[in-house]
């Protein structure tokens, strides 16, 4: 059996150093729950409020859907302090848009679209524009940031598309590894700098009933860097805003894109408007109909779910939009009472 080597008094000294400065090192990497309650931060600020807060968003959506006539639109607004959206008033600042695949002669039209010579509204100063911009591994991050030291109050900054900024994959790297640095490094400049950056981005082709997020084209890591992802998004019955962040509400707004001025504009809850929609269908087919319906008849006319049709007409009596006319028939209220002499 060995015997036991008594610990010299410079090996406990030593060892008590060591120790210090390993809690030091923790102590700067960590911090308390006590710590953390009596931490005050300041509140998310918006850019556009309710839609865009500060920090790196993507927007996403199919090409020629109109996403760049969306950014453009929420840049203007920015640069002016006016209305986007139909009445969301935006913050005044300066803004940058990074409009890499366009060019001067397009860009002219479209500002001339959204803000046309009768209105005498002046094209703002503070909505600077640039088709060519370094790749984020040329120098391109730091180029945003000299112009955010540059100006006033810069508070958006809209980079579209992501494709034409992000670096090239490295052979070392994992698809997931090279998205999610294509976006980090935009993240951690928003995030310094307390403004907000608008990355333009596309959809994956096909549709189906998939989670919005899974729609971005790319992997998740994309996704899993942005502080919000935005789509924009069609389908049979029409076109919704989706927004989800780590800061944010899960938004869904039901949008519209007027042709003649080429802005989008928000149309309400898409519950709200598809329902009103679904409702309108239902009193469109009763209208025609010569003797009330069953839920399964209207639902075939309409092309809906039967049991959300079910649903639907239940709510719809409670609100005096259709009478009951007899066990699970309906029709509408101004054919109650022909209904009534028969």
């Amino acid at each position: 059996m060995s015997a036991i080597v008594p610990i010299s008094e410079y090996d406990r000294q030593t060892t008590k150093a060591q120790s210090a400065v390993r809690r030091t090192k923790h102590r700067a990497l960590t911090f308390t729950a006590a710590d953390l309650g009596s931490m005050e931060f300041p509140p998310i600020k918006w850019i556009v409020p309710g839609v865009l807060p500060e920090g790196a968003t993507i927007l996403a959506g199919r090409p020629k859907l109109g996403k760049s006539w969306l950014a453009l639109d929420l840049g203007l607004a920015v640069a002016r302090g006016d209305y986007c959206l139909g009445d969301i008033k935006c913050e005044t600042g300066d803004v940058l848009y990074l409009a890499l695949e366009d060019n001067q002669r397009r860009l002219k039209w479209r500002i001339n679209k959204l803000s046309p010579p009768a209105s005498a509204e002046p094209w703002p100063e503070r909505l600077c524009l640039a088709t060519e911009w370094p790749r984020s591994d040329g120098g391109g991050l730091a180029e945003i940031e000299r112009w955010a030291g540059s100006v006033e109050h810069p508070r958006l900054v809209i980079v579209d598309v992501l494709n034409q900024f992000r670096a090239s994959r490295q052979t070392s790297e994992t698809h997931y590894e090279a998205d999610y640095a294509a976006v980090k490094g935009l993240q951690e400049l928003a995030g310094r700098l307390r403004l907000g950056v608008l990355i333009v981005h596309h959809v994956r082709k096909g549709t189906g009933d998939f989670d919005p997020f899974e729609r971005v084209s790319g992997t998740m890591g994309l996704t899993g860097a942005a502080d919000t992802t935005i789509v924009l998004d069609r389908d049979g019955n029409g076109c919704s805003l989706y927004g989800r962040g780590r800061d944010i509400s899960e938004f869904e707004k039901a949008v519209s894109f007027n042709k003649d001025t080429c802005r989008w504009m928000i149309q309400g809850e898409v519950a709200d408007v598809r329902r009103t929609d679904e409702r309108s269908e239902i009193l469109a087919v009763l209208s025609t109909a010569e003797e009330p319906m069953s839920p399964t008849e209207i639902a075939d006319a309409t092309g809906m779910n039967r049991n959300n049709a079910k649903q639907l007409l239940y709510k719809m009596a409670k609100d005096g939009q259709v009478d009951k006319a007899g066990k699970g028939r309906y029709l509408r209220p101004s054919r109650s009472a022909d209904a009534d002499r028969e």
